[in-house]
């Protein structure tokens, strides 16, 4: 059998796993990311010639709102992966049960690029090594910081260069716990990407510069850091206006101690600590509070729970 006949071998099937992310993580911006343990599931089965093309069923979030065609997230990851194996586009049935919030700047997007590369791969039995799935997913993305936090798990830093798109990955210190607020308002990353000027100044780019450095020692030796690592100066403030609750509450956290950020674009609030108690902080009214440690478990083929261990 041909490697385009394996691809599109009828009855083939595979379930991939993929967790929530938060990316940034204050002054991170488009580098730092952080896989949590909260986990969307996506199961593909290749179909005869004779099947539609393309079927899809979901369950849990955006059951309602996200498209059941071609132009699902999933279904576009996939079949960009089979256009750069040139292999043909298999007719298919995917069922998603998803559990990471839509819209609320936990990688929702990122998970379903990442679960459609890793499908492709593993229904077609093609060598696709992880640089290429990251490079694949961030493509999709448009940036790599969740794609790469959720392929690999735990704390990444992505970046991109002449030579493609990379990513290194570390273990958080022990201890450290995310604990995730999420409002009932969605807010897209392209609203919130044009919130920010194009240029910032020059003091508040190497305060970035400075505070990225010491969050990741932070986040992986000394969690009493926390507070001061994560202090951004480059695009929270300029997102508050479309998000002043969020705002209001990650600065109600701070001042209560608490290493406080908006969760990627937002509008969701991520909390870093190291304490076993809650952060004091109650949130505002309709908001939902997730204990989420971090995940050391990156995108898996093969089945899982919607949580997992740290």
């Amino acid at each position: 059998m041909s490697r385009a006949d394996a691809a599109q071998a009828a009855g083939r099937e595979v379930t991939v796993t993929v967790p929530a992310t938060s990316a940034n993580l204050g002054p991170g911006f488009d580098a730092l990311g952080l896989a949590l343990s909260l986990r969307d599931e996506v199961r593909v089965r290749v179909e005869p010639a004779s099947a539609p093309e393309v079927t899809v069923h979901v369950e849990g979030e955006g059951a309602d709102s996200v498209p059941r065609d071609a132009s699902h997230r999933v279904v576009r990851a996939l079949h960009a992966t089979y256009d750069r194996l040139g292999l043909p586009r298999p007719h298919l049935t995917m069922s998603c049960t998803n559990r990471i919030p839509h819209g609320r700047g936990l990688g929702s997007s990122a998970a379903a690029a990442v679960a459609g590369v890793l499908a492709a791969r593993a229904l077609s039995g093609a060598a696709l090594d992880t640089e290429v799935a990251l490079a694949l997913a961030t493509d999709l993305e448009g940036h790599p910081d969740n794609a790469a936090a959720c392929l690999l798990g735990g704390l990444t830093i992505a970046w991109t260069d002449r030579s493609g798109t990379h990513a290194v990955r570390m273990e958080t210190a022990p201890g450290v716990r995310a604990v995730v607020f999420v409002p009932s308002t969605e807010l897209s990353t392209d609203t919130a990407r044009g919130l920010l000027p194009a240029t910032v100044p020059h003091a508040d780019a190497a305060h970035a510069a400075g505070r990225a450095a010491l969050l990741v020692e932070a986040l992986t030796r000394r969690p009493e850091l926390l507070l001061p690592a994560t202090e951004d100066r480059l695009h929270q403030g300029y997102r508050a206006p479309a998000m002043p609750a969020t705002a209001g509450l990650v600065d109600a956290l701070r001042a209560a101690g608490v290493a406080a950020v908006v969760s990627g674009a937002g509008p969701s609030v991520l909390a870093l600590t190291a304490a076993v108690d809650e952060p004091a902080v109650p949130p505002p009214p309709g908001w939902t509070v997730l204990d989420l440690p971090v995940s050391s478990r990156g995108a898996q083929v093969g089945p899982s729970g919607g949580h997992d261990s740290p």
